[in-house]
């Protein structure tokens, strides 16, 4: 850093220290996601106050050139005059069948394609893998739990991993007890077991549109009825669209995530939350809240489940580690104080137990601090990775281009033009050596065929700029031509 601030010009020291950022960001000295030199040490390279630096970063955070994250410093954001976050969808006329299972299983087989970016694969863990750490304590439980880890183990899971979840509940404001969480295999086995819970073929579930293709996959495997309900980009559910759908709609339960949605990463104002929860339970409309993404927050707090809202105890908070720490190993759970009988009946009659060996391993990581550290890490290294993205989309991607700014989670949500068809994108760009999900998979609906899912939970590295870079031609190419 050459540049010095000049005391005789006629300008404000703090505008020079500005200026001084917009123009390393400018020249490529700092790229989007990175972190920019601390209070102290800009202080004292430009020989100024600590105080004139701050005035210089929190002007630039005011107008989006820079983020401040807690106990970490100040980062470049991806900020663009140009940017403009998805546009708010209609609401449903009616609920309908969903018929999303074969699309599903052909792009969940190319997305795995050996070779491809896989932008199309959401594994925030891949950003920062940390199988090391997951060996070394699969190793000791196997060292001293012996032939004990490898048996089966309860029913509603294995005890010590539901007493350290059920602390970690507590530290988020929720009081509850082991005896009313069940493990699970995955969060998606939760959920499937909740939906059961509440409700029946033919029933009618409201869902975020767009939202996860797992939950329109449960739903059309149950014969139940999905009924859209639209996200806002920036804010998330209107709580009168919830309340239009469920005074026009004999909706018998509600699929929704406030704290990270997928695909859009939006996060639901606490107040809104609980305005949320009182409506359902109000009209005895159960929620169940897919929380797999909570973790994964980009604010100074994580957000509360619903369930700490809950009065008659009409919420059941589904979750898992694998967006967090391990993918592989299937560990989900289901908490619910009224439903906790119940879904440990029903996980047994369709799964008998989940793998022991990898809830005690699991365990613990937990108890040892050191997933706490991961997860700190893992959310830092998730960030910039969002910034990096946001950053190259915006350059290369052409002119009509709309993306999410997500609060946490690994996937941005792209609206391209109306005349683009996310589907042959897909295709084209597989050709091309890089995977991606198609929006039509993300509604029961075809609203969304002109919109894609690319997922930043990677390595980032030359070769997956490269693949950005090339993808966007694609999408400028097939903008030109349409």
């Amino acid at each position: 850093m050459n540049r010095q601030i000049d005391r005789q010009e006629n300008r404000y020291l703090y505008r020079q220290v500005a200026d001084l950022i917009r123009d390393m960001r400018d020249n490529g000295t700092l790229r989007a996601g990175d972190r920019i030199p601390s209070l102290r040490n800009l202080a004292e390279k430009l020989r100024i106050s600590i105080p004139t630096v701050r005035q210089a970063y929190e002007e630039l955070e005011r107008i989006g050139l820079l983020e401040s994250r807690p106990k970490s410093g100040y980062y470049l954001t991806s900020f663009s005059t140009r940017s403009s976050s998805p546009r708010k969808t209609r609401m449903a006329a009616n609920a309908v069948p969903v018929s999303r299972q074969e699309l599903i299983e052909q792009v969940h087989n190319a997305v795995h394609t050996p070779g491809a970016v896989p932008f199309g694969i959401s594994n925030p863990v891949g950003a920062l893998p940390n199988d090391r750490a997951l060996a070394r304590w699969t190793r000791r439980v196997m060292s001293s739990a012996r032939e004990h880890a490898i048996g089966y183990g309860p029913f509603a899971g294995f005890e010590p991993l539901r007493r350290q979840l059920v602390l970690r509940y507590l530290d988020m404001g929720l009081n509850t007890t082991p005896e009313q969480l069940v493990i699970t295999n995955g969060a998606q086995e939760a959920l499937a077991i909740s939906l059961q819970l509440l409700a029946k073929p033919g029933d009618i579930i409201a869902v975020e549109s767009p939202c996860y293709f797992g939950i329109l996959e449960l739903i059309e495997s149950l014969g139940m009825l999905a009924y859209e309900i639209p996200l806002c980009a920036e804010t998330g559910l209107s709580l009168d669209d919830v309340a239009s759908a469920i005074e026009k709609h004999p909706i018998k339960a509600c699929v929704f995530s406030s704290s990270i949605t997928n695909p859009m990463g939006v996060r639901l104002s606490e107040d809104d939350k609980q305005a949320l929860v009182s409506l359902l339970e109000n009209k005895n409309i159960g929620l169940i809240e897919d929380d797999v993404y909570g973790d994964l927050y980009f604010d100074s707090q994580r957000g509360k489940p619903a369930q700490c809202y809950s009065q008659k105890g009409l919420v059941i908070t589904c979750s898992s580690f694998s967006k967090t720490a391990a993918p592989g190993h299937r560990v989900g759970w289901l908490l619910s104080p009224e439903y906790a009988a119940a879904a440990a009946r029903l996980k047994r009659a369709l799964s008998c137990s989940s793998a022991l060996l990898n809830q005690w391993a699991l365990t613990e990581y937990l108890v040892s601090g050191e997933y706490d550290r991961y997860l700190r890490q893992l959310r830092q290294v998730l960030f910039t990775n969002k910034e990096r993205m946001r950053a190259c989309i915006l350059d290369s991607f052409g002119d009509h281009i709309r993306l999410t700014n997500p609060a946490g989670g690994a996937v941005l949500w792209l609206e391209l033009h109306r005349k683009t068809d996310g589907s042959q994108l897909f295709h084209q760009a597989l050709d091309a050596g890089i995977s991606l999900m198609p929006g039509t998979l993300f509604a029961p609906s075809d609203r969304y065929r002109h919109c894609v899912r690319l997922s930043y939970g990677l390595p980032w590295t030359d070769k997956v700029e490269e693949a950005l870079l090339r993808l966007g031609k694609i999408v400028a190419s097939r903008e030109r031509q349409e």
